[in-house]
């Protein structure tokens, strides 16, 4: 009864989780190891910060459930090589990732592994929809959003599988790298005490969260997502970065509210599907993560210095534009932002700042606590326009009259700007504790002027797109 090993990666959860089930059913024993490669190499401080937080927790998790979390520091084939050496494991089961290095690495280690003689399965279970099996009538890969959605709504999505009634243990367990060691080095500096206590962690946290939104906000989700001061987003963005809930339980607990006339219902799914939506163009067009999607868009003259004065101001939050700022601040505190907010800061680098979007990507996978590739590279370009599906690159958002239209009480606003305020919201106070001291901002500073009005970036975006062809 040799040992099976269970590679863990970004699925920090027990329920729904097809490589730790299909293992533990085999009745051998089962070694969990989460291994810390390059493809970490790169992350940014928010997301590696949350990742080990979630890691840390997931290892208590299965120390509750009668097992263990090793951890092995280097090259995964290697690592994986050594383990099944020393522990006669004679199968390595994962659930399949889908960045374009993450599969060129499970590549080469399901083959090398084979070769050897060790059984190597990977498994689905953090997209509902593989992305080589959604397909157009023609055969090829979707590029428009709209039809993509018609037609996964109508694909079966496997019902979620339960958590292992037990996993078995090995009579002896290896020795583990040095996980707390790992655990507790990160980039946070001064901000992790802001931010932790915005963090939900684990799936427990998760399921709860999936309840709450199902219960009492899913039924006007149409109609109060786009308020960024109203709580009526589900906020499972940032447990489904980690793996700590599947799509296909947040899929199967909407589409029963939806059977029943739940309103929001749709709107809310069709947002879990626009995350499907970047992984297939991710895979399909790997591109999308560094170039721009439409290579026309390849000589339009961005401002590619990130350390131009207006992208510095836009990075603090004092560009002097209100639902900018808010936006911008509500992620050095919290880790997250809302869409709406993201949408409006995007438009406003690219289009009234004419910045590269990448820039603007970078920043984000520094900062966002649900950091997830593929949404966040969709996300920035189809905001600036390159990407597939893209807002029209003529449209130009007005942060000032959106921030009229979405936040009528000035509630957002009040949150997260604190200069100029009379009485100011802790929330916006502990912004100026999050941020680097050498930044040099205080709450009692006046609120900076626009280094860019709406009017005059509108203007100027719409002259430079007059100027090339698209």
């Amino acid at each position: 009864m040799a040992p099976v090993i269970v590679w863990i990666r970004r699925d920090f959860r027990l329920a729904d989780n097809p490589a730790l089930f299909e293992a533990a059913r085999t009745g051998r024993a089962v070694i969990p190891v989460y291994i810390a490669d390059e493809t970490l190499d790169g992350l940014g401080a928010a997301p590696e910060w949350r990742l080990k937080r979630g890691l840390k927790l997931f290892s208590e998790t299965l120390q509750r459930a009668g097992s263990r979390l090793l951890f092995r520091q280097g090259d995964a084939l290697p690592v994986l090589r050594a383990l099944a050496a020393q522990t006669g494991a004679t199968a390595v089961y994962w659930n399949r990732a889908y960045r374009p290095d993450e599969i060129a690495r499970d590549t080469k280690v399901k083959s090398d592994l084979k070769e050897i003689g060790i059984a190597a399965k990977s498994f689905s279970a953090n997209l509902m929809f593989e992305p080589w099996r959604v397909e157009t009538g023609s055969g090829g890969f979707y590029r428009v959003f709209t039809p993509f959605w018609k037609k996964v709504r109508q694909l079966p999505v496997p019902a979620p599988l339960p958590a292992p009634d037990r996993v078995p243990q090995p009579e002896t367990w290896p020795e583990s790298d040095d996980l707390q060691g790992w655990l507790s080095r990160h980039r946070m500096n001064r901000g992790a005490a802001v931010v932790a206590p915005y963090l939900m962690i684990g799936e427990q946290a998760a399921q709860d969260r999936l309840h709450l939104f199902c219960e009492e906000r899913v039924r006007d989700y149409a109609r109060d997502r786009d308020f960024p001061a109203k709580p009526a987003t589900s906020g499972l963005s940032e447990p489904l970065s980690c793996g700590e809930i599947s799509p296909r339980q947040i899929w199967h607990r909407a589409w029963g509210l939806w059977d029943q006339g739940a309103a929001g219902a749709e709107t809310f799914l069709k947002e879990l599907v626009w995350r499907e939506f970047a992984y297939h163009l991710m895979y399909h067009t790997p591109h999308i993560l560094t170039r721009n999607w439409r290579e026309e868009w390849d000589a339009f003259p961005w401002n590619t210095d990130e350390n131009h004065p207006h992208v510095i101001a836009w990075k603090q939050g004092r560009t002097g534009i209100p639902f900018v700022d808010a936006a911008m601040r509500e992620l050095y505190v919290t880790g997250r932002m809302h869409n709406r907010a993201r949408m409006i800061v995007a438009s406003y680098l690219t289009k009234h700042l004419l910045t590269d979007w990448r820039i603007g990507r970078d920043w984000f996978g520094d900062c966002l606590t649900d950091w997830d590739p593929a949404s966040n590279a969709l996300g920035w370009q189809w905001s600036a326009g390159s990407g597939p599906d893209a807002t029209p690159y003529f449209r130009v958002f007005n942060p000032d009259t959106q921030l009229q239209k979405f936040d009528p009480r000035g509630e957002y606003r009040h949150a997260w700007i604190a200069e100029d305020d009379p009485s100011p919201s802790e929330t916006a106070i502990s912004y100026f504790k999050a941020i680097p001291e050498n930044w040099n901002m205080r709450a009692g500073n006046p609120y900076p002027a626009a280094v860019t009005t709406a009017k005059e970036g509108r203007e100027r975006a719409l002259q430079a797109y007059e100027t090339r062809s698209f």
